[in-house]
């Protein structure tokens, strides 16, 4: 028994309809995008996330600061070579230099969060090639007063758009940095690790606890930043921690 009485099942005719109505609607939906996006191109056209240079939208790069980009493959990603401790993959879409080096620097330093957008599809992108999956997006936390001083934290832009591919809830407060620690840029390895050693706490261990974990950041030089973060994580049960990053430097 179905619960619909005869005259009130949908007819044959009605039946075939359906799809009409449904290639209808899509066509719709597939104009009203198509025309969104050309007002969004009209009004605020996209530039070079390097130079400013005028692009086509679903770009990051114009040609020539394009041509600087060194993709690091999903090979190399995973090699394991140098990683952090506990940290299996350390995914990157490319080396830190050139173009990639500029735009980030101007995305952290420059009051640009309008590049969390392309530099985070590069990310998304590093992490289809890696087919990256988990159950958590984490972004690396800054500490309240950089964060006041900046107005963003740059890793949780970035992690917005890595959480839709790898199919993970995004949890952009489960890590708190419970120290102001000294910028990395500049210290030695061994410095880098004493920096930020034990600066990392989770803020709610049961909704991590058991679960697959991707932490996201800007740039992975040492590896010891993620490398701390990976401990908080561990600590409160995460079940697996992975890493992604937009650049990573390429350190002997």
């Amino acid at each position: 028994m179905t619960g619909l009485t005869p005259s009130a099942r949908p007819t044959r005719g009605a039946r075939r309809g359906l799809p009409s109505l449904r290639r209808l609607l899509s066509a719709w939906v597939a104009l009203v995008r198509a025309l969104g996006e050309a007002l969004l191109t009209l009004l605020a056209p996209s530039c070079c996330a390097a130079c400013d240079e005028p692009i086509d939208r679903h770009a990051a790069f114009c040609p020539a600061c394009a041509s600087s980009l060194v993709p690091l493959e999903a090979t190399e990603q995973r090699a394991g070579h140098g990683d952090p401790l506990g940290i299996r993959p350390l995914v990157a879409f490319g080396a830190y230099g050139g173009a990639l080096r500029e735009a980030l620097r101007r995305f952290k330093y420059g009051a640009r969060p309008d590049l969390g957008r392309p530099l985070g599809e590069l990310g998304r992108r590093a992490a289809r090639q890696a087919r990256l999956r988990a159950d958590l997006v984490v972004p690396v936390p800054l500490h309240a007063r950089r964060l006041g001083e900046r107005g963003f934290n740059q890793a949780a832009l970035l992690a917005r758009l890595v959480a839709v591919e790898v199919g993970g809830q995004l949890l952009p407060r489960a890590l708190r940095r419970s120290r102001a620690t000294a910028p990395q840029a500049g210290l030695d390895r061994a410095a880098r690790r004493r920096n930020v050693a034990g600066a990392f706490v989770a803020r709610a261990p049961a909704r991590i606890r058991g679960r697959s974990v991707v932490l996201v950041d800007d740039v992975a030089t040492t590896g010891a930043t993620l490398e701390d973060c990976a401990r908080a994580l561990r600590e409160a049960g995460a079940r697996e921690v992975s890493a992604l990053v937009v650049a990573r430097a390429l350190v002997p």
